[in-house]
Parts: C-alpha cells; structure tokens; sequence
C-alpha cells in the first residue's frame, strides 16, 4: 500500500511557474522541475517555521550539518565531517563561484558532452573557454572517451572540469573505477573537479550512485562536491544547496567566494525544508523513485509499441528522457518546434546541451501518470505530422 500520492494533477497555471508559464491548451515537459507536491513532511516544516512569524536573518544549525552528514553517510556511504560542508543558495551559483574563484580569465574549463546547457553560461558568462570531450555514442548508450579526455587535461590552459555525477541529460551513472580513473587524470594535470551531483538521490530503485569524493583519496583532495535537495524533493524555488570541500585549502577558496558573491546566506526556509527533506523525507523519496521509474517503464513501452523510430537512451538516474530524433532528418531545434507548434508539447531541443546534442530531445517525465500519457500522445500525433 502506498503511503504518499503521485497521481493527482496539480494545475500550477498562474503561479509564477517558470516550466508552467506557456500558452492555454501547451504541456511543459522541459526543464526539470517535478509536478509533485513535495513531501508532507517538508510542508509541515515549512508551515511550522511560517506560524514563527519573524523573518529575520539566518544562521546555519548544526541540524543542517547532521542533516548532510547523516543522509550522505547513510544512503551514500560518504562520510562528510561539518568542516566540510559549506550551505549556498544553489548548484549553479557554486559552479559559478568556482569558476571564477579557482580559474583566471581565458582560462578553459572542460566539460564532457552533451551535457547540463547552464554550464556553458557558468564559463562562458565569466570570461573562460569551454574545452570539450565528446563522450562517445554507440549502439544507442553513452561513455566516456578517456583518449579524449587525456588529449584534453594535457591542455595547460585547463585548470578546471566540471563532472556532471549522475549525467544529465543522458542519465548515465558513473561507476567507481571510472571515476577513480578521471581522478587520477585531473590530478596528474593540475586540475580541479566540480562534481554537480544533484540528481543523486534519483537513481532508479536499487541502483545508487558513486559520490566523486568517495572513490580515493586523490578524488577527495582534488573535488568540490554540489549537492541539494532540491531535484529530489522538488524544492528549487527555496533556494538551498550545498558544497562539499574536503580540501582544506580548497574549502577556504571556495569559502570566501561563495561569500564574496553572497551566495552563502540562507533565506528564512531554506534551511528548514533541506533538515525536513534528509531527516523525514526518505520514504516519500523512495516512493517518487519507484513511481518515476514506472513511467520510465511505461515510457520505453510507448516509444517502442508507438514510435520506434525514437530511440530511448538507456539511463539509471535522473526523470529525464534522452531521445534519439535523428530518424526523421531534423536538427533538434526544428523537432521541438515542430512538436510545440503542431500539439502544444513543450521538450527540450537536445543542441543546447551541445556535443550530439542536435540528434536529441530532452523530456520530463516527473509527472502523473496522466500527464505522462497526454504527452506521449502529443509526440505521437506531432510525428505523424512530419511523416
């Protein structure tokens, strides 16, 4: 029997929804943010904190940081002592503090694509280059190229690489002996990881993940970790995130840029919501893995009983689809416009998150189940469109 519910449809027209701010009779299933109301559990936290009704400043408790270590050191077997956690507003404003905190300008920072689109902003918006390594795409599944990634450390102009762990969009889930092996690369090289590990916690029932910071002592010392509980629980609206730094010297880095940007300051719930969602979150959060993974399930069923000229990319994390479009002779970009303007149905043109990106669409399937099936009968109708 279960406990929490996913299938009831929230109408979150009209209220200031980023994903939700389309015209009447469109269906967002782009940017990754789920349509779930999030855990009872973190709404009664909220709301008890709201009823306090003083909205001061904030500090951070030891709640907080028993809240990360705990959560992290049980589901993820990461040990993560306070002195290493540092609280910031989100993943992206600690990416981008480290891009500018930990390179100079017209420096490179190396990426592995397709990957997230927001990363290249981070870089290039702060006056550095991208540099990148193509994963390889074969027999419809993704790895990594480790020539290429050589080929590319080996650039003294390198001194960052953002690893994106679990991967988005492909929702690839690296195992430990090949991040052990980027590791060992970066350090050879000089050069720092960022591991943007905010889709951790939305692996597929069974499967975990591997935190960068765990796999050696050469990970740990060389790696600021970004994590959240923001894609998980679906919070991104509360702005709370974290950074793990085990490095001292890199810690006090990062430390005093986060601040220098003032990003390391939490608003009144930002707090509370992150302590609620790793203290009383973990069965609704087991739940909403399962319920994602049978719309992955139903999803894979759809596309290859309806639509098998796309081709669904194989994936154990994340609640975002990876399809091959490249059967019907258009760039990405072109696809999702088609498919927005003949049904409404709003996905993500895979060119922005670059690489072979133009052969892809990117879908959100976090959403009921009937949401689900309206979507995937809009794609079926938009690709009887361009036959």
């Amino acid at each position: 029997m279960k406990k929490y519910d996913f299938d009831t449809v929230i109408d979150r027209r009209d209220t200031s929804s980023v994903k939700w701010d389309v015209k009447d009779g469109e269906l967002p299933m782009w940017v990754a943010d789920m349509d779930f109301k999030t855990a009872p559990e973190i709404i009664e936290a909220i709301k008890a904190r709201t009823e306090h009704g003083v909205f001061g400043y904030n500090t951070i408790p030891d709640e907080w940081y028993d809240a990360y270590s705990d959560w992290w050191g049980t589901r993820h077997m990461l040990y993560i002592p306070r002195e290493w956690l540092i609280f910031c507003t989100g993943v992206i404003p600690a990416i981008s503090t480290a891009v500018r905190k930990l390179t100079t300008p017209a420096e490179k920072v190396l990426l592995e694509t397709p990957v997230y689109n927001t990363f290249y902003n981070s870089i290039e918006n702060n006056g550095r280059y991208v540099k990148t390594a193509p994963l390889i795409y074969e027999d419809g599944e993704y790895r990594r190229d480790f020539d290429a990634l050589e080929e590319a450390l080996s650039d003294p102009q390198i001194t960052l690489m953002i690893l994106c762990n679990p991967h988005n969009p492909t929702g690839k889930v690296w195992n430990r002996a090949e991040l052990a092996r980027v590791g060992e690369m970066c350090r050879a090289h000089g050069v720092t990881v960022i591991s943007d590990e905010i889709h951790c916690d939305l692996t597929d029932p069974g499967c975990g993940y591997v935190p960068f910071a765990s796999v050696s002592d050469t990970c740990r010392d060389i790696s600021v970790t970004c994590v959240a509980p923001t894609k998980a629980f679906n919070l991104a609206g509360l702005a709370t995130a974290a950074v793990i730094v085990p490095n001292e010297k890199l810690r006090h880095k990062m430390w005093r840029g986060l601040n220098t940007d003032e990003v390391a300051e939490p608003n009144t719930f930002a707090v509370p919501a992150a302590v609620a969602a790793f203290t009383r979150g973990g069965e609704w959060l087991d739940e909403l893995r399962e319920y994602v993974y049978e719309n992955k399930r139903a999803a894979a069923d759809f596309l290859r009983r309806e639509l098998p000229m796309i081709k669904l990319t194989p994936s154990n994390a994340t609640y975002l689809l990876w399809l091959n479009i490249s059967a019907f002779g258009l760039d990405s970009v072109k696809f999702a416009d088609r498919v927005r303007e003949k049904t409404g149905l709003f996905v993500s043109n895979g060119a922005q998150y670059r690489g072979n990106g133009a052969d892809f669409i990117r879908m959100n399937i976090a959403c009921p189940r009937q949401t689900l099936n309206d979507g995937l009968s809009r794609l079926a109708a938009a690709v009887e469109y361009m036959r």
